[in-house]
């Protein structure tokens, strides 16, 4: 025998006989856990009852769905929001027994929605955190775009449906409210309503993501809207997080050069949205067909609906005046409302009594909720007969008086526009220039160097919360930093000594010229204040913008097809700037400043024509003398609507 084989056969033999030695191992003894299977909280001494719900829809997909329904409430109306934002967390705000407190996250306007005595509902999306279903961004309606049977339309009206058989304590009728992306789906309810929708309150909605809300302005990228992009569309609870490697945005973005190299180099490239923005940067049937004031315009308004805008909407200013615009005439029975106020994106359930250095002599957004959007929903919610006062057709804030008005319409039937001119000198004056004139100002536009949209360090916004806070109160910032860079072109009129009031849309008219093959040109209309402001001393020479945006030059003669400027040729530009309500007081000076960048807010031209600025090269950017025409012949004014 081999002696590997004997050694393994006296091995096996030791180890059976320690086996046989060995006492026997005692059982195993497991400690009951103290966690019940399933918890069932009594909310003892709570003002409400929780209830969640996995509400079905017309395809079998399930919406998870939260129920906040007040004790003691009977016959009581439901208020639906439908959020792409987490409806645990918006209603889970404090661990408390009171629903103000527990809501207080999304609802600062307890005093509409707790007082009100309403059933709040608050329901996630499809494909969004408890949601079932696949989550597509701003879900384009059943047509070209969305070849499904389900959209915001159906599963607003599925929800409703079940909502009003399901919660007793219900009255059976429902009202709709929501800010921003939730006042997007506030407005696809009203696509195909469902019987019990009383009322809607779309506040500071996304209407149109090409022409002046999120995504682009008059054709130019809002690029720092990259690391929303990445956050909500890249996973179904947004666990993954935007990062930066600079303290200054600036930085971020210049380091990439073209909004495309920095998407790649985030692997956006793997976000479904992200590939449709970076392969629709034009105005085509891409964007015309989900731009919610086209397709709520196809037929009469059914349920009373009241757009909720504000004066300083840093994300999306030209949403709730557009879906009035286009609804305004089809309102045969006098349904729709619409209030205005001056407020930051969603400012509307916060403290309105200022805006950053700017003040306002009170709580704008209480009274607002007090006085308009609380009759609102009791008037169409609450009362049986209908016979509550309703709040004005139109209820705007004027700036700079610091008044409330109720009007008729939007704008004012008295408001008439008028032409300011633009004049050599730095002037801005009513009276066109005269053949006497110089004719033009220039200036060059460096891609190198651009201006930016706001004082340096940028912060990128999700670094902090204080960021964020900061980032809302933009349109308020002092402009005096770019008028005095040799790249702004800086117009004002003399010291005014009668009041100004203008209420509408601006509407920038320019004539340039330019050496590039593209350009953008922005338009700032501002309230230079006096240089001494004895009863605010940190407003003295404070240049306060109360309309201004962007067009991207490419898009002078067609918003659908991409075409090169021809250089060295002075071409008329038109620009509708935001809706404003405002009035330049004596003493105060009108202000227009021009540029060709406002970085990095949006994303730098390269002032050289190429097929898509996503993906521009660093050879692409030029430097670019700009020419502004302001003479007998080629005017260029600020079309400005005047009330008489």
């Amino acid at each position: 025998m081999h002696s590997w084989a004997l050694r393994g056969r006296l091995l096996a033999a030791s180890l059976l006989f320690a086996a046989i030695q060995a006492p026997a191992a005692e059982p195993t003894v497991a400690l009951p856990s103290e966690m019940a299977e399933k918890f069932t909280p009594t909310n003892v001494g709570f003002e409400f009852d929780r209830r969640e719900a996995m509400i079905p829809m017309r395809d079998g997909v399930k919406l998870h769905t939260v129920i906040l329904v007040p004790k003691h409430a009977r016959n009581a109306p439901i208020l639906l929001t439908r959020t792409p934002y987490n409806a645990t967390e918006l209603t889970s705000h404090n661990p408390s027994t009171h629903l103000d407190s527990v809501l207080m996250g999304y609802d600062n306007a307890t005093d509409t929605i707790v007082d009100g005595g309403y059933i709040r509902v608050i329901q996630d999306v499809r494909g969004k955190y408890g949601s079932e279903g696949d989550y597509v961004m701003n879900r384009p309606f059943r047509g070209p775009l969305n070849p499904t049977e389900v959209d915001h339309a159906t599963d607003t009206w599925d929800s409703i449906d079940w909502l009003v058989k399901n919660i007793p304590e219900s009255n059976g009728k429902v009202g709709i409210l929501g800010i921003s992306y939730d006042g997007f789906t506030t407005l696809a309810a009203l696509v195909d309503p469902h019987p019990a929708l009383k009322a809607a309150a779309p506040m500071n909605p996304m209407v149109d993501g090409w022409t002046g809300d999120d995504w682009f302005h008059h054709g130019a990228f809002r690029q720092t809207g990259i690391d929303y992009v990445y956050e909500q569309d890249a996973t179904r609870d947004n666990k993954e997080k935007w990062y930066s490697a600079y303290y200054d945005d600036y930085d971020q973005y210049m380091h990439f050069g073209a909004a495309g190299p920095m998407g790649r180099a985030y692997g956006m490239d793997q976000v479904g949205f992200w590939t449709k923005l970076v392969a629709h940067p034009a105005y085509d049937s891409f964007w015309q067909l989900q731009a919610m004031d086209k397709i709520l315009a196809k037929k009469p308004v059914s349920v009373p609906t009241l757009l909720v805008h504000s004066l300083f909407d840093q994300e999306d200013i030209y949403g709730a005046p557009a879906v009035y615009k286009a609804l305004k005439t089809r309102d045969p029975d006098h349904k729709l409302f619409l209030a205005m106020g001056p407020w930051r994106h969603g400012g509307e359930i916060g403290n309105g009594s200022s805006l950053g250095a700017v003040t306002f002599d009170s709580d704008t957004a209480k009274w607002f909720r007090r006085e308009v959007l609380a009759p609102f929903f009791a008037h169409y919610l609450k009362d049986e007969s209908g016979s509550s006062p309703l709040p004005a057709p139109v209820t705007a804030f004027e700036t700079g008086a610091n008044e409330w008005h109720k009007l008729p319409a939007w704008p004012p039937a008295e408001a008439a526009p008028r032409k300011l001119y633009l004049h050599a000198g730095a002037v801005a004056d009513f009276k066109a220039p005269a053949a006497s004139e110089a004719a033009s100002d220039d200036y060059v536009s460096d891609p190198a160097k651009p201006v930016t949209f706001r004082e340096r360090p940028i912060r990128p916004l999700s670094a902090s919360n204080e960021a964020y806070a900061s980032w809302a109160r933009w349109l308020v910032d002092d402009q005096r930093f770019a008028a005095s860079r040799p790249d702004v072109l800086t117009y004002a009129s003399e010291v005014l000594t009668e009041p100004v009031t203008i209420a509408g849309e601006p509407v920038a008219n320019l004539i340039a010229a330019t050496t590039g093959t593209d350009g953008d040109f922005i338009v700032k209309l501002i309230d230079a204040y006096p240089d001494e402001t004895p009863d605010q001393p940190a407003m003295g020479g404070y240049q306060l913008a109360v309309s201004m945006d962007i067009l991207r030059g490419r898009y002078r003669e067609s918003v659908e097809q991409a075409k090169p400027i021809t250089p060295n040729v002075p071409l008329a530009y038109r620009l509708p700037l935001p809706n404003t309500y405002h009035v330049f007081r004596p003493g105060h000076r009108i202000m227009v400043q021009i540029q060709s960048s406002w970085f990095p807010l949006y994303d730098r031209n390269p002032q050289s024509f190429v097929p898509n600025i996503f993906e521009a090269k660093p050879a692409d950017y030029r430097r670019a003398t700009v020419t502004l025409f302001h003479s007998a012949k080629d005017q260029s004014f600020i079309e400005l609507p005047v009330i008489k």
